[in-house]
């Protein structure tokens, strides 16, 4: 017995939760770390690049968008990161912290070449939690993994997935 499937419709699907997507490019800008700026926030050097290139895998893994590095592309993604915060999220029985929470806040911005009314300016954050007699620098590398997951995927979802 042969099983013979077609697809048929306009656009490029994929298998991630976005329909069809009416572009075939897109471009991620780099993201400047602007989070010294934010009252209580620290600077983590490389942060920046890092964010980008995990934007952009996201979106080269979970569609079949070409990514573009000439300013014509039909998506256009930039912003930068607005918050790098480490607080003390619980306390022990000696009122010393008994875990810690690394928070991080991205402001995107998505331009749609081909329907300008998908366009957004939007904030998404994310954190990552720890137990406070751990450093920071011993769990940094999963704790950007996590967060960066969540924030690209949100970035993801709000300007593809209603396709």
């Amino acid at each position: 017995m042969v099983l013979i499937v077609a697809l048929n419709g306009c656009g490029i699907y994929n298998f991630t939760g976005a329909g069809p997507i009416d572009a075939d490019t897109f471009q991620v800008n780099y993201f400047q770390n602007y989070a010294t700026q934010s009252p209580g926030s620290t600077f983590e050097p490389g942060m920046d690049r890092d964010f980008t290139q995990a934007l952009q895998n996201r979106i080269l893994n979970q569609t079949s968008l070409d990514l573009v590095n000439n300013g014509n592309a039909d998506l256009l993604y930039e912003g930068e990161i607005t918050e790098y915060r480490i607080s003390p999220m619980s306390a022990t029985a000696q009122q010393t912290a008994a875990q810690n929470r690394l928070s991080i806040r991205v402001k995107a911005r998505f331009y749609n070449r081909n329907n300008p009314d998908a366009d957004f300016d939007q904030s998404f954050s994310f954190f990552y939690d720890y137990p406070a007699n751990v450093q920071l620098s011993a769990v940094k590398d999963e704790a950007h993994e996590v967060i960066f997951e969540r924030i690209t995927q949100d970035i993801f979802n709000a300007s593809l997935a209603d396709w």
